[in-house]
């Protein structure tokens, strides 16, 4: 009671009857089965099945796309194995021109997407001993102005070519990850952050400042939240990969929606966002190209078989 007060003096964020943060709802307040069944996971490509979805008709995305030769999905035509960077990123820049023209006016997006390194012109990767998923029979060439070695750059190359095409980029979110994986090269340090940024659709939007606050270090007050997140990986043994952490997921809900608000994700994955939207008492719409995640995502949110759509 006396943290809620002290929330409550410093932001007037709480709502005393009820000594929950504002768009927050009791467990037993939640409809899961009601949110659930007002939800989707189409199985196709991002673009193809956003193209299919009515203008304004979600009020948050929250996603992260698959890195640029990082991993293969095993699915022809899959984002993420195009033979250059421009290319990468052409096809992301198409998916989100859909993803603004589904949002709401006041929507918001929050990308999360990796980083990488140049080849060195080899065609391959080799498997690291201490994360052999890394292993791939192909990569791409070294990017034009590029060098060997060099950071690659994306996040950044993508948020700047979406501000230019009249996103807002908001805030810029250090997502450290105290459990990275560890890595054997002897010439720079280990990775251990990934970018998560904020966009919106237009200078004002619906945020609620209730979902980002955070405890002072030595826990004697609150404070807005700051943009360094750490907040670690989630092993999913299905996937056999890490996925989307719920904790990272959960404030972004929180702070662009409303109960009853519907939340994209185009690169659903085994489905984290769905998850925490259910939870939240938001209905989702999932977009997943590879049918075996989709399965899995449709297991994690407890949606029907008929719920899992092919696209076309």
């Amino acid at each position: 009671m006396r943290l809620a007060r002290t929330v409550n003096q410093q932001f007037g964020l709480f709502d005393r009857s009820r000594q929950l943060p504002l768009g927050q709802q009791d467990p037993e307040e939640r409809h899961e089965s009601d949110v659930g069944a007002r939800s989707l996971i189409y199985v196709g490509d991002a673009e193809t099945v956003l193209r299919t979805l009515p203008d304004e008709s979600v009020q948050v995305c929250i996603t992260s796309p698959p890195y640029w030769g990082l991993r293969d999905y095993g699915v022809g035509d899959q984002i993420g194995a195009e033979p250059s960077l421009d290319a990468y990123l052409d096809r992301l820049i198409a998916v989100f021109t859909e993803v603004r023209r589904v949002l709401r006016p006041e929507g918001t997006l929050w990308l999360n997407v990796g980083d990488g390194y140049t080849s060195g012109n080899r065609g391959w990767r080799a498997a690291d001993r201490k994360n052999p998923a890394r292993q791939m029979s192909y990569r791409p060439p070294t990017p034009d102005g590029l060098k060997p070695k060099d950071l690659l750059g994306i996040p950044w190359r993508l948020a700047f070519r979406l501000q230019e095409r009249g996103w807002y980029l908001r805030s810029d979110v250090i997502w450290y990850q105290p459990n990275c994986q560890p890595e054997s090269v002897r010439d720079r340090p280990t990775l251990a952050h990934e970018h998560l940024f904020m966009l919106t659709k237009a200078e004002r939007y619906y945020y609620d400042q209730s979902a980002m606050i955070e405890s002072t270090k030595d826990g004697r007050r609150w404070r807005r939240k700051r943009t360094v997140w750490s907040i670690p990986t989630e092993p999913l043994n299905e996937a056999h990969y890490a996925s989307f952490p719920a904790d990272l997921v959960r404030p972004c809900v929180l702070a662009s929606s409303r109960a009853d608000d519907s939340v994209l994700d185009p690169f659903f994955g085994t489905g984290t966002v769905g998850v925490v939207s259910k939870e939240l008492g938001r209905p989702f719409v999932g977009i997943e190209i590879k049918r075996e995640y989709a399965l899995i995502a449709a297991k994690r949110t407890g949606l029907r078989e008929d719920q899992v759509v092919a696209a076309g």
